[in-house]
């Protein structure tokens, strides 16, 4: 078969969930929902955590961070994605589809690594709660998350780096909604041994040690919870883990799901990813504020403060 270098071409096709034209409709109007959701509700959490003296904490800090990497996470792939249907125009530039990969690496890992952050938070928490603030300490909380972010733009840029050295074929669609890596790495027509190597070294290094992490702290966790004597100081305990727990089993679930079986097809590749691409950057601010006083507090306080602000808005 002929090889076509990357500068033989300038796009690829984002072929999406279908391309019946009676379905584009109501995929435009779910996703754009979806996105206005997602934006607005972690978009309140930000504002909630930044305006509210008493949330000025490690917990809602990492809360805000993480709100604030759902917001870059979705919009990296849903705009586009949005702008294509309306269009009716499936391509996507090569540096187009390079720049879309790399923000979306960047900014998954960074869910990854702020969810392992927040789990070690609530760790302390728990189980050293008389050194709670001293070592949660706001020097220790902005290294942490300072390291996430190195190490996201070192791993996404390494990623982006291995797949420019491949060579693709002349058919250059994408059965996905976005550039994801794993469907450009099977599109290629040069060799992509070290492409393979690199990715499930990313899958190890962004999805198996942050998860070994996690499941490291909240084994501690409930060791410490098991030794209190009351029901309700257990059941306290606990339920300030269970939103936690709640988004990690949804995203590590259906994101390893995605990249380490290999019977997913290629429609319910896509399928799948919307659950951790979209839906669960979607339920975190449900999850995190519905069973959360001090949100909720937080929120009621803020629209007091837009409503005397802003009377006719």
């Amino acid at each position: 078969m002929e090889l076509r270098n990357v500068t033989g071409f300038s796009e690829f096709l984002l072929l999406g969930f279908s391309e019946e034209p009676a379905l584009q409709p109501l995929i435009f109007g779910l996703f754009l929902c979806m996105y206005l959701i997602t934006v607005l509700g972690n978009l309140l959490i930000i504002l909630a955590v930044s305006s509210d003296s008493h949330l000025h904490t490690p917990m809602y800090f990492f809360l805000s961070n993480l709100s604030l990497v759902d917001i870059c996470f979705t919009s990296t792939t849903i705009p586009k994605m949005l702008w294509n249907i309306q269009k009716q125009n499936r391509a996507i530039t090569y540096g187009g589809c390079i720049t879309q990969m790399y923000f979306f690496l960047l900014f998954a890992g960074l869910d990854n690594f702020l969810l392992t952050v927040m789990a070690y938070d609530r760790f302390v928490a728990i189980c050293h709660p008389l050194h709670y603030m001293v070592i949660m300490n706001p020097q220790l909380c902005g290294l942490l998350v300072l390291g996430s972010w190195i190490m996201s733009v070192l791993h996404s840029l390494l990623q982006c780096l291995v797949v420019l050295r491949l060579t693709f074929c002349p058919d250059l669609e994408i059965p996905h909604f976005f550039c994801e890596i794993k469907q450009m790495v099977q599109l290629a027509c040069s060799d992509t041994f070290l492409n393979t190597m690199v990715m499930y070294f990313g899958i190890v290094l962004l999805g198996g040690g942050p998860l070994v992490g996690i499941l490291y702290s909240y084994s501690k966790i409930v060791s410490s919870i098991c030794g209190i004597p009351s029901a309700q100081g257990k059941y306290k305990a606990f339920s300030t883990c269970v939103s936690h727990l709640s988004v990690v089993s949804l995203f590590y679930g259906t994101s390893l799901e995605v990249y380490l079986s290999s019977a997913v097809t290629e429609s319910s590749s896509a399928t799948a990813s919307v659950m951790y691409t979209v839906l669960t950057p979607m339920l975190n601010p449900f999850i995190y504020s519905l069973r959360n006083k001090d949100i909720k507090r937080a929120l009621k306080r803020l629209v007091v403060i837009v409503a005397i602000k802003y009377p006719l808005l």
